[in-house]
C-alpha cells in the first residue's frame, strides 16, 4: 500500500460511490462487497516506529489475510477528528478506528449519528452501543520495565552504569494515558529498590525527536543511565541520546530494541497489531459488536517486555528471571500495579 496523507472531499457522487453495500458481478448476480475499515492515526502519524506503526502492521496483515479494504487517515491536528469520523462514516466504512486519545468526546458525539457503523477507540472507554473500546494494561508491563531498570542501575559492573542509582522517563504529554506508563514505571523501580531516583519530564510532543534527544541528554547529565521513552516519534531522539552517551533507553509500544542495538535495554510492547487484526477479523465474520470493552494485558499477550535480544548478555540472568517472576505475580494478582487512568 502506498502511504499517503488522505484528505476527504465530500460530494454526493463520492458518498454514493463509497456507500455501496453490494456490487453486481459481470453475470448479473449480486455479490457482497468487501468490508471496509478506516484507521485514523494519533498525532505523529505513520513512521513513528511506535504506536501508529504497530496499528499499521496489523492492517498489513489484514490486507494479506482478510477480504477487507482499508484506508489510513493522518490528521494534521487533533481537532480534525470529528470531521474525519463523520466523513468516513458517511463514505461507507463499516469500522472506523481512531488511535487518538483526544478523540474520545468526538466519538461520543459522532457515533450516535451513525448507529449502523462501528467505531473503535484505544486506551479509553466510550460508552456507546456502537463503539468498541480496547484497553491495554500498559501499567503492568511498565512496572516490569521499572523493576528491570532499578536492578540494572544499581549494578556498576554493567557497561554504561554509573554510581548513581538514577533512572529517567520522558512522556509525550502530561495526560492519563501517558502517566499510566510513568507512574507504574516508578512503582516497579521502587518495588525493587526504594532508593532509586526516577527523573520525570514531558516533551509536550509526540513528533519532535530533537526535543526528545535534548531532554534525554539533560537527564543523563544528571546521572540517569536508563531513560524510558513514552513519547511516540519524539522517543526516537531519546534512543539516539542513549546510543550517543553509551547509556540505555527503554522503547515503547513496538519492539524498538533494534533502533540502537545494545543501547535499548528493552521495550514495553503494546500489541496494537494484534488488536487491530482481531477487530477486523471479527468484522469480516460478522462477530464484531459495539458496546464491548476488550482488555489486553500480560496474560493475553497484549503487553509485554521484549526478549532483550541485544542486551540479555549484558545483564545478569537472575535479573531476567526476577522479571519473569514478577510477571507471574502480576498475572496472579499477587502484585497489583497502580493504573492512574482509572
Amino acid at each position: 500500500m502506498i502511504k499517503k496523507r488522505y484528505q476527504i472531499i465530500l460530494s454526493a457522487g463520492l458518498i454514493l460511490c463509497f456507500m455501496g453495500l453490494i456490487v453486481v458481478a459481470g453475470n448479473g448476480n449480486v455479490v457482497a462487497a468487501n468490508k471496509k475499515v478506516a484507521l485514523i492515526t494519533s498525532m505523529g502519524g505513520l513512521g513513528d516506529r511506535s504506536f501508529n506503526d504497530m496499528a499499521y502492521k496489523g492492517l498489513q496483515e489484514v490486507e494479506e489475510k482478510l477480504n477487507i479494504e482499508y484506508k489510513i487517515v493522518e490528521p494534521d491536528a487533533v481537532t480534525e477528528g470529528e470531521r474525519y469520523l463523520a466523513s468516513l462514516a458517511q463514505m461507507g466504512y463499516d469500522l472506523i478506528l481512531t488511535l487518538e486519545y483526544g478523540h474520545a468526546d468526538m466519538v461520543e458525539r459522532v457515533a450516535p449519528q451513525f448507529p449502523d457503523k462501528i467505531f473503535a477507540v484505544f486506551n479509553l472507554v466510550v460508552d456507546q452501543p456502537n463503539v468498541v473500546s480496547v484497553v491495554f494494561k500498559e501499567h503492568d508491563a511498565s512496572f516490569l520495565a521499572g523493576a528491570l531498570a532499578a536492578m540494572v542501575t544499581s549494578n556498576t559492573d554493567i557497561e554504561g552504569i554509573n554510581e548513581k542509582k538514577m533512572i529517567g522517563v520522558i512522556g509525550g504529554v502530561d495526560s492519563p494515558g501517558i502517566n499510566k506508563f510513568m507512574v507504574a514505571y516508578e512503582e516497579g523501580a521502587h518495588y525493587i529498590n526504594s532508593e532509586v531516583e526516577v527523573l520525570q519530564s514531558y516533551a509536550n510532543s509526540f513528533a519532535d525527536p530533537s526535543t526528545g534527544r535534548e531532554m534525554a541528554l539533560v537527564q543523563m547529565d544528571r546521572g540517569a543511565d536508563i531513560v524510558f521513552q513514552v513519547a511516540g516519534a519524539t522517543g526516537q531522539g531519546i534512543i539516539e541520546a542513549a546510543a550517543q552517551e553509551g547509556k540505555y533507553a527503554i522503547g515503547v509500544d513496538a519492539n524498538q530494541d533494534y533502533m540502537a542495538k545494545g543501547n535499548v535495554l528493552t521495550s514495553v510492547m503494546k500489541r496494537m497489531d494484534i488488536a487491530v487484526y482481531d477487530l477486523c477479523e471479527k468484522l469480516e465474520k460478522g462477530l464484531l459488536e459495539g458496546g464491548e470493552v476488550i482488555t489486553l494485558g500480560l496474560e493475553e499477550n497484549g503487553v509485554s517486555l521484549t526478549l532483550m535480544e541485544y542486551t540479555k548478555d549484558k545483564i545478569p540472568a537472575e535479573y531476567i528471571e526476577k522479571v519473569k517472576k514478577l510477571e507471574k505475580e502480576i498475572i496472579s494478582g499477587q502484585i497489583e500495579v497502580t493504573d492512574v487512568s482509572q
